[in-house]
């Protein structure tokens, strides 16, 4: 069974002063945490065993918001990266989680929505052997782990944020892998940055001949978090979408409501708390009307 490993570690120094005093991933993005977004996508996988990956000062905070994660129908657990030393790091830390299982990180700034999302993670999910990323087209490629193409189609590399990228298409953060990535990961030397790049353990996979690169169409957003102008789009945009549809993105109670994590009961008594907020109305409105069963726009 599959594990999910969410990295929320870091500084967030791009957004000082506003994570001064708390972690990025638990900045609002309209009407929830940053942190639902990347939660409800592993969600969407199938997976219910997670690992949320953050700094020592912020793990307490974030296992205050989910605590060991019953009430979605989940198993939460919890670990600490004292200092970021990139993200493949995640399976250091995550060694003894993962076991002999495969693993999906997803990093905590990341938001994914669309049509047709929930199946493309499912088939992710279903490739247990190699190693399953996503590639998204992007204006700014030299910001990302870019990933190059031949004439065929056939992926040629991937170069961690190059000056003169050869493609638009940047790698996101989200990442399905078999359980060899532990033995990559721990083999890995750090970059010239003082790293563990995630590319090298991408690359890896594509020596190997078992990488598989799925580009995410015009139908998906992927939005990066990392700045305040981006945090202030990815606001705007779910609110825009929201507010159109009456549909919730990244509503970790619904999510786990369509899934079959828990029943009818169990979001009333969740939504219970939250009475009078549009956020709560919006929970007991979803169990009572059946046509908001009907209406996914993440399947």
């Amino acid at each position: 069974m599959r594990k999910g490993i969410i990295l929320a570690g870091g500084s967030g120094t791009r957004l000082y002063p506003l994570t001064l005093g708390t972690s990025k991933q638990l900045m609002p993005v309209y009407d929830k945490p940053l942190v639902y977004y990347p939660l409800s996508t592993l969600m969407l996988a199938g997976i219910r065993d997670v690992l949320l990956i953050s700094t020592p000062q912020d793990v307490p905070r974030f296992r205050a918001l989910f605590g060991d994660g019953a009430r979605l129908g989940l198993n939460m657990r919890y670990a600490e990266q004292p200092k970021p030393e990139g993200l493949a790091q995640a399976f250091v830390i995550g060694r003894e989680f993962m076991g002999r299982d495969p693993a999906a990180l997803v990093l905590g700034d990341n938001i994914f929505y669309g049509a047709g999302l929930r199946p493309l993670l499912q088939q992710a999910d279903q490739h247990t052997q190699g190693a399953t990323v996503f590639a998204y087209y992007v204006a700014d490629p030299e910001r990302y782990g870019v990933v190059t193409f031949d004439s065929t189609g056939r992926v040629e590399k991937i170069e961690e944020k190059p000056r003169a990228p050869r493609s638009h298409y940047a790698v996101t953060g989200l990442y399905f892998y078999d359980n060899t990535v532990l033995e990559i990961a721990r083999g890995l030397t750090p970059s010239a940055r003082g790293e563990l790049e995630i590319t090298d353990v991408n690359n890896a996979y594509l020596k190997a001949g078992t990488l598989r690169v799925v580009t995410l169409g015009r139908g998906i957003a992927w939005l990066d978090t990392g700045t305040p102008e981006s945090l202030l789009q990815a606001s705007t945009y779910v609110a825009a979408v929201e507010q159109r549809q009456g549909l919730k993105i990244g509503a970790v109670e619904e999510v786990a409501y369509r899934m079959g994590f828990i029943d009818a009961p169990a979001v009333e008594r969740l939504a219970a708390p939250l009475r009078g907020n549009p956020y709560g109305d919006y929970l007991l409105a979803m169990i009572r009307d059946s046509s908001y069963l009907r209406e996914d726009p993440q399947e």
